[in-house]
């Protein structure tokens, strides 16, 4: 089995690509396809599959645009409702790549539909030789939860983020390899280590966020300095926002303007203009700053 890890530093983004039997699959791609593609012809792979743990909000993912140049097929969690040709996957959905086993795990808390992808170098194996975990489990914290709170509380999700790390990630050997999708500097987690993979039991050892505490201690842990609901949900005046998308913004409260980051957050419906967006967009003219707390939130106490 061939695993290699792409990492993006101005993004904090990890991506994968697993092969086997003249066989691949590329997890979370970055916009950038060339790489993938390079490396597959440099090991003698073709790229049958195309695997998403997530919708992402903070990068634009390469995934239909290597669908279209390699006819491989696009797997993500059905919980997402992804309006492109994809495999819906489900707990326990399998995918074969050559002789390697990849089994997915609804993992959700970051988003509702988040999946992790537990890899089998053979078939026959009884135990997993990695785990990618997307924006579930990072190395030294885990995902933010606050990210679609329009949507789900943030407290509900809080609640499913524990269960999916204590019912599902935890429960895999310690000898496991963790393979994260983003490290320190992303804004999805407020406290990652530089490191770009761990393992289960190193995980278990270290990480704040899976110390010992009641599944209630950890929602009150993880929804700490979380923006209201309302300062989250407001939306740019119509003459700054960009053009299909809707943004969410907030006062800065007397505090000086900072100017946004370059996506669009999150996925919601504009008051004004009926749209809807999810991904990443170009901002027009910044009128309002965000909050800070909503952006860089303050690390987890240890």
């Amino acid at each position: 089995m061939h695993l290699r890890q792409f990492y993006v530093g101005c993004l904090a983004h990890a991506s994968y690509l697993i092969g086997d039997g003249g066989e691949a699959v590329v997890v979370d791609p970055s916009r950038d396809i060339e790489m993938y593609l390079d490396e597959a012809a440099v090991q003698g792979l073709r790229i049958t599959w195309v695997l998403e743990t997530h919708l992402h909000a903070d990068f634009v993912s390469g995934h239909r645009e290597l669908a279209a140049r390699t006819g491989a097929t696009i797997g993500i969690g059905a919980r997402a409702e992804a309006g492109f040709p994809h495999r819906a996957l489900r707990d326990g959905d399998q995918i074969m790549i050559g002789g390697t086993r990849i089994v997915a795990l609804e993992t959700p808390g970051h988003t509702p539909e988040s999946l992790s992808f537990a890899v089998f170098e053979r078939a026959a194996d009884p135990q997993p030789v990695g785990v990618l975990t997307g924006d579930t489990l990072f190395v030294g914290d885990v995902g933010r939860v606050d990210i679609l709170s329009s949507r789900l509380p943030v407290a509900e999700l809080a609640g499913l983020m524990y269960d999916s790390l204590h019912r599902k990630l935890l429960t895999l050997p310690d000898h496991t390899r963790v393979y994260p999708a983003h490290g320190a500097g992303s804004l999805c987690g407020r406290s990652m280590s530089a490191e770009r993979s761990s393992t289960i039991g190193q995980e278990r050892a270290t990480n704040p966020a899976l110390a010992p505490m009641s599944r209630e201690a950890f929602i009150a842990d993880i929804t700490r300095d979380v923006p209201s609901a309302r300062c989250r949900r407001r939306c740019l005046p119509p003459r700054s926002r960009p053009r299909s998308s809707a943004v969410r913004s907030c006062s800065t409260r007397g505090r000086s303007p900072i100017t946004p980051p370059a996506t669009c957050r999150a996925r919601s419906t504009c008051r004004s203009t009926g749209s809807t967006h999810r991904g990443s967009a170009p901002w027009s003219v910044p009128t309002t700053g965000w909050c800070w707390s909503a952006i860089r939130r303050a690390p987890r106490r240890r």
